[in-house]
């Protein structure tokens, strides 16, 4: 097909791909912390030293030094050329890839997005005339302008409703099936995904359907019908109701995840806006980094029996990670046979958020599970408990909140908290020092220094790679006129992130896949930045174009100092030198 593919259609492909998927299926990859490990697949290797970072959407061998993207990996590994891999990769994902006659960039995906708010549309009209849904929704004290709220329908029963209406092209049809909304079967005939649902519309952050939930009035099974995975929608990123609650609230101060549709629609309609839902799956680190961007209170409601146990204890050790001072997370237990919806509607909202008020904080849950599972009153099992909460509490990252939890741990176990921490992290730090040296790792970090030399351009290019985000809102100017190896590399990165806000470590290394630079970027990308409780990524590039900033006037001074005693200065570089002064 001939024409242009467009950039920002390359971009957002490459943000969307599922790189660990894709390598995986070329080559065994094991999980290791945030990353995959796996022996390289472009040398051969006995000690995997091949690692995969889905948060980075990036690759890297510390054996051969073999990197890039889910793009550059097909490349290398599939032979393809560039055309051929961006083509493969948007196979694979059910998109079609887009061309420009012109360097002008297409909208990317508008054609899925506008199918899907059409069928969303589709499905409310059809809820108005099925009185049997409409019924179903008021014994569950759905009201109407809840219904209307999040754009909650009904797909009625046929195997080819959506299909017969939407679906009249080859072209449509594969619309649908990009879409999730329909299912080929292997005679190459097609069928609606779901039927005889009440449709809950899954929105993204600009209110656009991604996705749909579907349950049904009965008896029927599954209970519960998600979308499946799409170039639109990630269940794993996504948290339902969240559009409707930034929508209703301005400032929001808390925020409770519970586990259905129902159970978010039910909140809202009894006044509690701040509820948002998982999509079927448990929460991911994906999930909480969306939560903590918004509120630093996180409350997770769950049935208090043995499955719900079981569900706020996935979620604690996902939680784990990112405790930090000034952050709260508690767990609210519902009564036995009861779930968020069929509390609130019995017993109002005020009674939930006062089981909320007095919910279990995160380390007192932790502590009490634990304790539960072994005898107290021996030496053995409180030795027991230690050993349990070891890898839990070595998650949580250093700081008030880790030794305050260690406190706790060592008066359950008798033990004082310095001696308890130094037991925590004897092992840990003996297992990173061994997984460093297995791995041939070194971590490639230097801090700024006063003369903004080399290295501060280096941390910040590298900043910049592994967090485009931080760039949002950096004044560039504070790099005009400083003449320094890669600072005009710098200015371009930051560019480029803030004409971008969405691109990602990726999407930068492939906008610089063609130049000289972009192997240098790509070892960059590979750097491992420490992160703890107190790292602020646009704090830290801030301070290195301040530096930078600095050391570029001081080196005009110097200049200008020099210049005046060898050959003298014009009255402009006199007045300036007496600014700088």
């Amino acid at each position: 097909m001939a024409g242009l593919i467009p950039q920002d259609f390359i971009d957002d492909l490459i943000a969307r791909a599922d790189i660990v998927e894709v390598v995986g299926r070329r080559t065994q990859l094991k999980k290791a912390g945030r990353e995959f490990k796996g022996c390289c697949p472009f040398h051969d290797e006995k000690t995997p030293s091949f690692t995969v970072s889905p948060g980075k959407g990036f690759y890297h061998c510390f054996g051969c030094g073999a990197h890039g993207t889910v793009v550059g990996f097909l490349m290398e590994f599939d032979h393809m050329s560039f055309v051929d891999a961006i083509e493969s990769l948007a196979s694979s994902m059910g998109v079609e890839v887009p061309r420009s006659e012109t360097s002008q960039p297409t909208r990317r995906y508008d054609e899925l997005f506008s199918l899907m708010d059409t069928v969303a549309r589709h499905w409310q009209s059809c809820l108005k005339e099925t009185q049997t849904a409409v019924e179903y929704l008021k014994n569950r004290g759905i009201d109407g302008p809840t219904a209307k709220r999040f754009g909650i329908g009904f797909a009625p029963d046929g195997w080819s409703n959506v299909l017969d209406k939407f679906g009249k092209s080859e072209e449509a049809i594969e619309k649908l099936l990009a879409t999730g909304l329909i299912i080929r079967k292997d005679n190459g005939k097609h069928y609606d995904r779901f039927r005889d649902r009440v449709m809950f519309p899954i929105r993204d952050a600009r209110g656009r359907t991604i996705g749909f939930g579907g349950r049904t009035m009965g008896d029927g099974e599954p209970k519960y019908l998600n979308s499946p995975e799409t170039a639109l929608f990630h269940k794993s990123r996504e948290l339902y109701g969240l559009y409707e609650a930034r929508q209703a609230l301005r400032h929001i101060e808390r925020l409770v995840v519970v586990e259905g549709y129902m159970d978010t629609v039910a909140m809202a309609r009894h006044g509690i806006d701040f509820a948002v839902a998982t999509l079927g799956t448990a929460t991911t680190d994906e999930h909480l980094n969306r939560l903590f961007r918004l509120t630093d209170n996180a409350y997770f409601a769950f049935d208090g029996d043995r499955a719900g146990k079981k569900a706020a204890w996935r979620a604690l050790e996902n939680a784990l990670p990112h405790i930090r001072e000034g952050r709260q997370v508690r767990f609210v237990f519902l009564p036995d046979g009861h779930d968020p919806d069929s509390f609130v509607n019995e017993n109002g909202a005020d009674a939930f958020v006062k089981l909320m008020d007095a919910g279990m904080p995160l380390s007192e849950f932790l502590i009490h599970e634990l304790s539960t599972q072994v005898d107290m009153d021996s030496i053995d099992g409180r030795a027991k408990l230690a050993e349990m909460a070891r890898p839990l509490v070595n998650k949580i990252p250093t700081g008030i909140y880790r030794e305050l939890l260690t406190e706790g741990l060592a008066a359950a176990v008798g033990l004082t908290g310095q001696k308890l921490e130094m037991m925590m992290t004897a092992d840990q730090k003996r297992n990173d020092s061994s997984s460093m040296i297995g791995a041939n790792r070194v971590r490639v970090w230097q801090q700024p220094n006063a003369s903004g030399g080399p290295s501060v351009v280096r941390r910040a290019i590298t900043l910049i790679l592994n967090h485009p985000e931080a760039g949002a809102k950096l004044d560039i100017e504070k790099l005009a006129g400083i003449q320094r190896a890669g600072v005009d590399l710098l200015s371009a990165l930051i560019e480029t992130a803030q004409s971008e806000p969405t691109i990602t470590t990726a999407g930068l290394l492939e906008r610089w896949r063609h130049d000289e630079k972009g192997g240098h970027l790509g070892k960059l990308a590979a750097v491992d930045v420490p992160v703890d409780e107190e790292f602020d990524a646009a704090a830290e590039l801030d301070e290195c174009l301040q530096q930078l900033a600095l050391a570029g006037r001081k080196e005009r001074i110097e200049f200008l100092i020099e210049k005046q005693r060898v050959m003298g200065l014009s009255d402009d570089e006199k007045s300036e030198l007496r600014q700088q002064h």
